[in-house]
């Protein structure tokens, strides 16, 4: 938060100045709803050209297939190691557009603030957003802002949407898994829900425990430039690596099968589940994809993602088959196998 945008700074008129927290009348579509706007998320997210604000934004784009994904986010708390509730929305839009191999084109952003809210608070996530934004090489162009009384929204919520181009190549869906495709992980799984978990409750782990929160949309553009035919990828978010296999699955009426030895798990996240009696495949991961690859297509996927800052731990776990469709199924460390399912609920609640 030490990087927030100066509130003092601001040249507004009175009232805006007069306040350092929200009101609600930051959300009532008046002045001081106008000002948060002109003062607070136009000069974040315009990169400096002359905007007309209106009810949508117009975004230019050649012939094509669109990608569009939504999420909200309602992370707590707000701010934990390595990252924010800020950050987090950004990346997490800008990866559900990658998954389908799109390039992000525009994004928006709605907040629902609560009521009593540090105005440096929302200033130091817009920040975090519009840096992020900035890193995945994608605009904030249009948004929302309601304000909600004291207690209904624990400080903010965030809601978010994207689209991207998919470039026509490309086909890249859960439907297209076939029996001898290799499984692929991006790196070390479990980092974002242990950091959040860790600043929550303030667990120690015998080591600093950072989110892996990061926008995959560059790693995902060198992987097609380095062999185009990828049939599926997944970022693991909620429910972890293990809900994607499962999900993989499912959809495609296929089995998997991974090897237990194989899933790379950092020594702090392993405490961390060993202490808790958690399963590091079940913990979300911000900045993790899993790739489904011919056989064919391996060495040059992985040599593309080993040249990658967020691929170079990337490493094969398992393989697709035709045997037991629909189910996934894990060979243990002692050579056996077992069958692997989602648990019926989320094992960390409030990580994204």
């Amino acid at each position: 938060m030490a990087d927030a945008r100066d509130v003092d700074g601001w040249t507004c008129p009175v009232p805006l100045r007069g306040h350092d927290r929200i009101v609600m009348g930051h959300g009532g579509g008046g002045k001081l709803s106008s000002e948060l706007i002109e003062h607070l998320f136009v000069p974040a997210f315009n990169d400096g050209a002359r905007i007309e604000l209106h009810d949508a934004a117009t975004v230019p784009v050649a012939t094509g297939r669109l990608a569009f994904a939504t999420d909200s986010y309602v992370v707590r708390p707000l701010f934990f190691a390595g990252g924010c509730i800020g950050d987090l929305a950004v990346n997490g839009t800008v990866n559900d557009l990658a998954m389908s191999g799109a390039q992000p084109i525009a994004m928006s952003a709605g907040f629902i603030l609560e009521e009593g809210l540090p105005m440096a608070t929302l200033a130091a996530v817009v920040e975090a957003m519009a840096m992020a934004a900035a890193t995945a090489g994608v605009q904030i162009v249009t948004g929302d802002t309601k304000v909600v009384g004291v207690g209904q929204a624990d400080g903010m919520y965030v809601n978010t949407a994207g689209i991207g181009m998919i470039p026509e190549h490309v086909d890249i869906r859960p439907g297209r898994a076939r029996p001898g495709d290799v499984v692929i992980l991006s790196g070390p799984i479990g980092e974002h829900g242990v950091a959040v978990l860790s600043t929550r409750e303030g667990f120690e782990f015998g080591t600093d425990v950072r989110t892996d929160s990061a926008a995959l949309n560059g790693l995902v553009g060198d992987m097609i430039a380095a062999f185009a035919d990828i049939h599926v990828l997944r970022d693991a978010t909620r429910g972890g690596v293990t809900a994607v296999l499962c999900e993989i699955a499912a959809s495609a009426q296929l089995g998997i099968e991974f090897d237990e030895r194989a899933i790379p798990i950092p020594p702090a996240v392993a405490a961390a589940c060993s202490f808790l009696g958690l399963d590091a495949m079940h913990i979300a991961n911000e900045g993790k994809l899993v790739a489904f690859v011919p056989p064919r297509g391996v060495d040059d996927v992985m040599d593309a993602m080993h040249r990658h800052d967020l691929g170079r731990e990337a490493c094969v776990i398992g393989r697709v088959v035709a045997d037991h469709p629909g189910t996934v199924v894990a060979r243990t460390a002692l050579g056996a196998l077992r069958v692997v399912d989602v648990p019926l609920g989320e094992q960390l609640p409030r990580i994204c």
